[in-house]
C-alpha cells in the first residue's frame, strides 16, 4: 500500500497535522509512524502544560501569530471536547530596579502582539499572588493550564474516528526517496507515502538528514527539572507567576505553575542534556553527546553563555542554590517545602554560530515538510501549527 501521508512522530504537533489532514482530506490514506509504544511520551507529556498568551516573542514572527491564535483555538477546542482547563492568567514580575526597564518593554511587545496585557499595582497583585515578592508587575489574563496529553488523546480519537492509521513502535531508520513516492524503511519494514510530514520534535534534524536535507542547525536537548511545591504549602502559589527574562540568557528562568491537576511546579532550569531523550541528571549517550559538544554552534554558545550556564548547572545540583532563587519571588519557601518532580527535555534548534533560533523552523521539499524547530509554545499552537503545514501542502 502506497499511503497518501505518512507523519513521523506521534506528539501534539503530528497528532495535529494529522487530524487536520482528516478535516481537510477525509479521503486520503494516513499513518502515523510513532517509535514509543504510547504517544505524548516526551516534549507533550513532560511539560508545564501552560496555554501560554505569546508575550515573549518578536511581533510578526510565526511562533507570535500561531501563539496567539493557538492560544484561541486550543480553549475552545476543551470547551468543545470536554477537555478540562483553565484561563487564569498569569502574572509577570519583576523584584529589583534593573529589571523594570524589561518588565515596561515586555508590556509594549505584549501590545504589539495584540494582547490584553495590563500593568498591575502590587495592591492588585496582592489580591491574585498575596505571597509574592515584587516590586512592580504586568498581568496576561489569556494564559491558561491543561493537560496537553489529554488535548492529544482527543487529537488521535479523531485520526482513527477519521480512518487513519496509527503505527506505535515503529522507528524510521532510513528516508529513500523515489519518483513517485518516499520510501520509509523502519523497524518494522518498509512503509511507502506520496508525502512525507517530519514532527519528530528531538530527533527532527535527524529525520531531515535522512531525507537528504543538509541545513545549517542541529536539535540541541536542554533539559528542564521541575520541583514541586509540598500539598500544605500549595496556597503560598495561586496560579502562574512568571519571572522577567534575562535578556542575555535565552530561556524564562524558574517560575511557579498551578498545574491542571492542582500540583504546583516550581522551575525549569535550563541544563545541557547529554542524552537527546535525558530526563534524568545521570541519563548519557555517547553520541547524543560527542554530536552535541562538539558541534561549533554549541561551543560558541557554551562560550558566551559561561556564567549563567554554570549558574543552571549548579542549580540543578544543588537544592539550596535553587531555593535561594525560588526566595527571591516567594520567601516563605524554604528547602524542606518542595520535592523534586518531573523533568522536560527541550529540542531547540541551534546553528552553527551559536544562536538559538527563537521562530518555528518548517523547511518544504517536493514530496517533504520537516518540522525543524518547534519548541515552546509549540502545544499552545499545536492546531494552528497543523493549520499552518496542511493549508501550504
Amino acid at each position: 500500500m502506497v499511503y497518501d501521508y505518512a507523519i513521523i512522530g506521534g506528539g501534539i504537533i503530528g497528532l495535529s497535522v494529522g487530524m487536520e489532514l482528516c478535516k481537510k482530506h477525509p479521503d486520503a490514506s494516513i499513518i502515523i509512524l510513532e517509535k514509543e509504544e504510547a504517544l505524548s511520551q516526551h516534549q507533550t507529556g513532560n511539560n508545564s502544560g501552560v496555554i501560554h498568551s505569546g508575550i515573549y516573542y518578536p511581533p510578526g514572527s510565526l511562533k507570535s501569530k500561531l501563539a496567539r491564535q493557538g492560544n484561541r483555538q486550543m480553549t475552545a477546542f476543551c470547551k468543545k471536547h470536554g477537555i478540562t482547563f483553565e484561563q487564569c492568567g498569569k502574572v509577570i514580575v519583576a523584584t529589583k530596579e534593573s529589571e523594570l526597564p524589561l518588565l515596561e518593554d515586555l508590556y509594549h511587545r505584549g501590545l504589539q502582539n495584540q494582547l490584553k496585557v495590563e500593568k498591575i499595582s502590587l495592591e492588585e497583585l496582592y489580591e491574585v499572588e498575596p505571597h509574592v515578592n515584587a516590586i512592580a508587575a504586568i498581568r496576561v489574563p489569556s494564559t491558561g493550564i491543561v493537560d496537553f496529553s489529554e488535548v492529544s488523546a482527543v487529537f488521535a480519537d479523531y485520526i482513527v474516528q477519521g480512518n487513519g492509521n496509527i503505527a506505535l513502535g515503529t522507528e524510521v531508520m532510513d528516508i529513500d526517496d523515489q519518483e513517485d513516492y518516499v520510501n520509509l524503511v523502519t523497524n518494522k519494514g518498509k512503509v511507502r507515502s506520496r508525502f512525507l510530514i517530519n514532527c519528530s520534535g528531538l530527533f527532527s534534524d535527524k529525520v531531515t538528514e535522512l531525507a537528504g536535507i543538509k541545513t545549517d542547525m542541529k536539535i540541541i536537548p536542554f533539559r528542564g527539572e521541575y520541583y514541586e511545591l509540598n500539598p500544605d504549602k500549595r496556597h503560598l502559589v495561586h496560579n502562574l507567576i512568571y519571572p522577567v527574562p534575562n535578556p542575555d540568557f535565552p530561556f524564562l528562568g524558574v517560575h511557579f505553575t498551578r498545574m491542571a491537576d492542582g500540583r504546583v511546579l516550581i522551575g525549569p532550569n535550563a541544563v545541557y542534556s547529554f542524552k537527546r531523550e535525558g530526563y534524568r541528571k545521570w541519563d548519557f549517550n555517547w553520541r547524543d553527546f560527542i554530536e552535541g559538544a562538539t558541534y561549533p554552534g554549541f561551543l560558541k554558545l557554551a562560550r558566551s553563555n559561561m556564567k549563567e550556564g554554570l549558574k543552571e548547572m549548579y542549580r540543578s545540583y544543588s537544592k539550596r542554590a535553587f531555593i535561594k532563587e525560588v526566595q527571591r519571588f516567594i520567601p516563605e519557601i524554604n528547602e524542606d517545602d518542595i520535592t523534586s518532580a518531573t523533568s522536560g527535555v527541550r529540542a531547540q534548534a541551534l546553528d552553527s554560530e551559536g544562536k538559538l533560533l527563537d521562530d518555528f523552523v518548517i523547511i518544504r521539499q517536493e514530496k517533504a515538510v520537516h518540522v525543524c524547530n518547534a519548541p515552546s509554545p509549540a502545544a499552545t499552537a499545536s492546531i494552528e501549527i497543523g493549520k499552518e503545514i496542511v493549508g501550504a501542502l
